[in-house]
């Protein structure tokens, strides 16, 4: 029996001969990523009634940017990384606001308005007023990756990509986000508990 191999088994990954990914349109990368680019505009702290303004601009960039997007796969973390570098140009443009209230503005922002609390939603109203005061005690850089992989998904080699640092920093961030968040938990149920009689 002779030995027969197809010359596409020999070929290695991501070979020449294989035809790269296309890029999608500009009207497919908007209906993918918009849910993204406009929750990740308000965790970065993009007040309110700017939101609308700055996802737009937001847009505006990946559309003018797209011709030199060079790899396809990477694609979710590109636009946030474009996402990421409109809100901080927009941020540098807004510097008039007070440091001492913001931390907990720019996450109440994200989150959107607290609801209202007739019966049904009054436990829900204290969960996402509690998830408020835990995430302004973490750092802004901590609640970045945080809100990056507890609420948008984002894989650890994600994050790297989009935030433009090393994968070992990535995961050095998440894990001190992680014990922040939950050192900021449990003094939470220490005061809720009150002293022991």
């Amino acid at each position: 029996m002779g030995e027969s191999t197809s010359a596409a088994h020999l070929l290695p990954a991501g070979s020449p001969d294989e035809p790269a990914p296309a890029v999608p349109t500009f009207a497919v990368i908007y209906e993918r990523y918009f849910d993204l680019v406009w929750s990740a505009v308000r965790q970065l702290g993009v007040s309110q009634d700017a939101i609308d303004d700055v996802v737009q601009e937001v847009f505006v960039v990946i559309h003018a940017k797209l011709p030199s997007l060079e790899r396809v796969e990477s694609l979710r973390s590109w636009v946030y990384g474009v996402t990421r570098r409109t809100v901080s140009t927009y941020r540098r443009a807004q510097r008039s606001r007070n440091a001492s209230g913001a931390r907990y503005a720019e996450v109440a922002d994200w989150l959107g308005p607290l609801p209202a609390t007739p019966l049904d939603l009054t436990e829900r109203a204290a969960r996402q007023r509690l998830l408020l005061e835990l995430l302004a005690e973490l750092e802004p850089q901590k609640r970045e990756v945080f809100a990056l992989a507890e609420i948008e998904g984002f894989t650890a080699p994600e994050m790297a990509e989009a935030l433009d640092i090393p994968l070992n920093t990535v995961y050095s961030r998440l894990r001190a986000a992680r014990q922040a968040f939950e050192l900021a938990l449990a003094r939470h149920a220490a005061r809720q508990k009150g002293p022991a009689l």
